[in-house]
């Protein structure tokens, strides 16, 4: 697991998927400041490296929650790739909306749903996990049975880790934060006095500043 860590760290570094900019912080939507930007999109643009994404996710999922029968992406960024691995493992695919649509049927379920189903969900990145258990929890109402989540990407925040546990929902990522820098330095995305501001933000991200 360790390689295909790094592996993946190091593909989305070289498309500029993952973003490191220390000393020129991103705002992200939720007001915070980081270094980092993650925006594994851009790797439905390289085909190699997105067969190799669809494979180990397709892989990690047989291997960490066995028998399934549905995937179920998390709108947006969680769509295209939750699509690629129904299609890999032969199963049916829905996703799950932000918020229920205000006209038609009001779905925030887009698919056929079948009650008591085994669901694994498919979600790009973890950062606090909010987005991907409201996903969760969405189908979970719909009388599925979420037997866990797998993602791209995690930055690893113990806010995350507890929402996760209060949710009693199991998540395992491709690659980790940890593993992002380490790869990071070792090919030169980053300078070593880097290291411990990206180590700082992760600490507390929402009180993080550039100046400190």
């Amino acid at each position: 697991m360790n390689e295909v860590a790094q592996k993946v760290a190091e593909s989305l570094l070289q498309i500029k998927a993952i973003k490191l900019q220390p000393k020129k912080p991103f705002t992200w939507a939720s007001g915070w400041k980081s270094p980092i930007y993650c925006d594994n999109r851009v790797a439905l643009s390289h085909p190699p490296i997105r067969t190799y994404i669809r494979q180990k996710l397709s892989e990690l999922i047989q291997e960490e929650f066995g028998s399934v029968e549905m995937i179920s992406g998390v709108a947006t960024a969680g769509i295209p790739q939750g699509v690629l691995v129904a299609q890999d493992l032969g199963l049916p695919f829905t996703y799950v909306r932000s918020g229920s649509k205000d006209h038609g049927r009001q779905n925030l379920i887009e698919g056929e749903v079948v009650g008591g189903q085994r669901v694994v969900v498919v979600e790009d990145l973890i950062s606090t996990g909010k987005s991907s258990l409201r996903a969760v929890q969405a189908l979970r109402d719909a009388e599925c049975n979420v037997v866990g989540l797998v993602s791209i990407f995690t930055y690893g925040f113990a806010e995350a880790d507890a929402n996760f546990a209060e949710a009693r929902c199991r998540y395992v990522s491709l690659c980790n934060y940890d593993t992002l820098i380490e790869v990071a330095a070792k090919h030169n995305y980053i300078l070593n006095n880097d290291i411990e501001i990206l180590g700082q933000w992760r600490k507390n991200p929402g009180e993080w500043s550039p100046t400190e």
